[in-house]
C-alpha cells in the first residue's frame, strides 16, 4: 500500500503544485456528495448556522471539501510551497504572510512559547513558515489513520518543518520538555477530545484539548493564534496575531478553562469568516459525551471576546 501512495505522490509532483491543487480540489469536490461522511458536514453547517438557506449551507460543504481536496494534493510540494521572503517581501511569491514581526520576536525573545492553530486552507503552512525563519517550534500533530498514508505524510513534514510531535499517550511529558528548553509549541485545537474542558464553539458547548491553556499557565508565556488563509490564484496568507491576554483567575493565575474559550473564540471567527475552507467533516460536537453538571454550567458560559495584549 505505501507503494501506492508513493506513485501518487510522485504523479502529483509531475503534474507540480498548480495542476496537483487543482485535480485534488475537484475531485473531493465532484465526489462528496458519494462520500457517507459528507452528511456529517451538512449537519455541521446546518447546526452553526441555523437560518443558512440549503443552496448556501450545500455549496460551504462543497467548499470545504474542495479545499479538503487541494491540501491533501498539495501535501505532494509541501517543501516547495512556502516561498515568502521575509527580506524581500514585494517579490511575487505564492505565500504571503501578515504578522511576520511576531514571528520573529517569538525567535529573539529567548522564552518558551505557543501558537495555536486551526483546519483551515493549508494548515500545514505555519509550522514550514516556522521552520524557515529559524523559530524553534515543534509542531504537534495527529497521524493520519491509514499507516501507509501516515508514513508518506510524516515524511514530508519531517522534510519540510522543525520539530514534530505525535499527539498520543505520553506526548504532555515531551512538549513539555521543548517549552522547558525555551522551544514553542504549535497545535491545532479546533478537534474533540473527550477528557476535554467545554467551551463555547460556533455556539454550541464543545469537549476542547486544555493543554495549551495548562502550559500558558505554568509557562507564562506568549499565546499567538496563527491561520492560513487560501487566497484566488492558488495563494495562500498566512496571518498571526498579537499575544493574547487570557483571563485571569481570582489569585491572578491563568484560568486554564477560560484561556481555551479565549482561543477558541479566536479559532470561530475564523471559521464565520470563511466556512467553506473549514474542516466541517470532524465530529467536533459530542453533546452525549459531556456531563450534565458541565451542560449546566455551559447554559450559563458566555463567549470570551479575544483580547490581544499591546506590542
Amino acid at each position: 500500500m505505501i507503494g501506492v501512495i508513493r506513485t501518487l505522490f510522485a504523479f502529483l509532483r509531475l503534474l507540480g503544485p498548480d495542476r496537483s491543487s487543482d485535480l485534488g480540489g475537484w475531485l473531493l469536490r465532484t465526489v462528496s456528495p458519494l462520500i457517507p461522511v459528507n452528511r456529517v458536514a451538512l449537519a455541521n453547517i446546518r447546526a452553526a448556522f441555523p437560518d443558512m438557506p440549503e443552496p448556501e449551507v450545500k455549496r460551504i460543504a462543497r467548499g470545504a471539501w474542495e479545499n479538503l481536496g487541494r491540501t491533501a494534493a498539495e501535501y505532494a510540494h509541501l517543501k516547495t510551497l512556502f516561498d515568502y521572503d521575509y527580506y524581500n517581501p514585494d517579490k511575487p511569491s505564492r505565500v504571503e504572510v501578515e504578522g511576520i514581526e511576531h514571528f520573529i520576536a517569538l525567535r529573539e525573545d529567548g522564552n518558551p512559547g505557543l501558537i495555536f492553530s486551526t483546519h483551515l486552507a493549508n494548515w500545514e503552512l505555519p509550522a514550514i513558515c516556522a521552520a524557515t525563519y529559524d523559530l524553534e517550534t515543534t509542531a504537534v500533530f495527529r497521524a493520519p489513520n491509514d499507516p501507509a498514508i501516515a508514513a508518506v505524510v510524516h515524511e514530508i513534514r519531517s522534510g519540510a518543518m522543525g520539530g514534530l510531535a505525535a499527539a498520543k499517550q505520553g506526548a504532555a511529558f515531551a512538549m513539555q520538555g521543548v517549552l522547558e528548553k525555551g522551544g514553542h509549541l504549535g497545535m491545532l485545537i479546533d478537534q474533540h477530545f473527550t477528557r476535554g474542558v467545554v467551551v463555547p464553539f460556533m455556539g454550541r458547548p464543545a469537549l476542547t484539548n486544555p493543554i495549551m491553556g495548562k502550559f500558558a499557565r505554568r509557562f507564562e508565556c506568549p499565546v499567538h493564534g496563527v491561520r492560513v488563509i487560501r487566497l484566488p490564484n492558488r495563494r495562500f496568507r498566512i496571518e498571526l496575531t498579537p499575544p493574547l491576554d487570557l483571563p485571569r483567575d481570582a489569585a491572578g493565575e491563568i484560568d486554564v478553562q477560560g484561556a481555551m474559550a479565549m482561543m477558541t473564540a479566536v479559532v470561530e471567527g475564523w471559521v464565520r469568516e470563511h466556512p467553506e475552507q473549514w474542516l466541517w467533516m470532524h465530529r467536533r460536537w459530542r453533546p452525549k459525551m459531556i456531563s450534565a453538571a458541565a451542560l449546566a454550567d455551559f447554559d450559563h458560559a458566555r463567549a470570551t471576546v479575544p483580547v490581544f495584549k499591546a506590542t
